[in-house]
């Protein structure tokens, strides 16, 4: 078995993020932020830039006319919403498919963005910002794609044992690996230097036990951002948005589900929402 030492090294020798996106990831702690200068510096990147402008453009937003620059569109939508669209640009760049591996980059990249959509349409109900959490919902699982890339060999054992064991993909990991992707990818983003909000949901995005610790005394749903990517990753797996037969839905906590205090009409309407958006990112964000 690697050592899950080795698995954590090999997370801190893997490449940085854009050195625009490591500005854009700072100013989330900051106050007074130059959009000029940083909308400059992203339209340097014209690939990056097309790509963002795509998405700015698509129905996810709803614009009433076409956004063309990089600066036109933080007028219009928003600096946040464009450091969102950006780092997700870039992160979805990060990881190649590589060949001769046996891994569906597909379907994980369609469950990323659909964890994500669902986390944006569920953070506003929950006290938490949309833009955050469509971050963290993208970021979630990444550290399978660490495993499965770096460490090829293994991960066939990995599948090889859930589909054996009929289990979820993280405990297939933790038998193998001794460290599961939650673990590895919240390493990634601290790697990549993001918020520890975001480190923190990465990494407890399956621990049921945490999101419900964090509900108020009397059930009143006071949820964070981890309660909110670990619904939202539930979501995405219940609404099919990775496309994989074999998708198994993660247990839910009815605490969790209970406290949020929604209704069966605010649900449907989530549903709803997360489904249209959906497919408005895949055709962007999908490597």
């Amino acid at each position: 078995m690697i050592a899950a030492a080795d698995i954590i090294k090999c997370v801190r020798d893997l490449p940085s993020l854009p050195a625009v996106v490591a500005e854009l990831l700072a100013t989330m702690e900051q106050e007074d932020i130059d959009t000029h200068v940083l909308a400059a510096k992203i339209a340097l990147d014209q690939a990056l830039t097309a790509k963002t402008l795509r998405l700015a453009n698509s129905s996810f937003y709803g614009l009433q006319s076409k956004v063309t620059t990089i600066q036109q569109a933080i007028s219009v939508l928003g600096f946040h919403s464009i450091r969102t669209l950006v780092t997700a640009c870039s992160v979805t760049a990060s990881f190649a498919p590589v060949k001769d591996v046996e891994f569906d980059f597909q379907a994980f990249w369609r469950h990323a963005i659909g964890s994500a959509v669902c986390a944006r349409v569920l953070a506003p109900r929950c006290g938490v910002n949309p833009d955050t959490a469509f971050t963290a919902g993208l970021l979630h699982d990444l550290g399978t794609l660490v495993l499965c890339t770096r460490f090829p060999a293994d991960y066939r054992r990995v599948l090889a044992y859930r589909r054996e064991h009929d289990c979820v993909t993280s405990a297939a990991q933790l038998a193998v690996f001794g460290i599961d992707h939650a673990a590895v990818g919240s390493a990634l983003t601290a790697h990549w230097k993001f918020p520890q909000s975001i480190q923190a949901a990465v990494a407890g995005h399956h621990l049921a036990e945490e999101a419900a610790a964090q509900l108020g005394a009397r059930g009143r749903a006071a949820p964070t951002l981890t309660t909110v990517i670990y619904l939202a990753n539930i979501l995405a797996h219940a609404l099919d948005m990775s496309g994989q037969e074999d998708d198994q839905v993660p247990p839910l906590s009815l605490e969790v589900w209970g406290a949020l205090d929604l209704d069966d009409g605010a649900w449907a309407g989530a549903f709803a929402e997360a489904e249209q958006l959906y497919h408005d990112m895949c055709q962007t964000l999908t490597p």
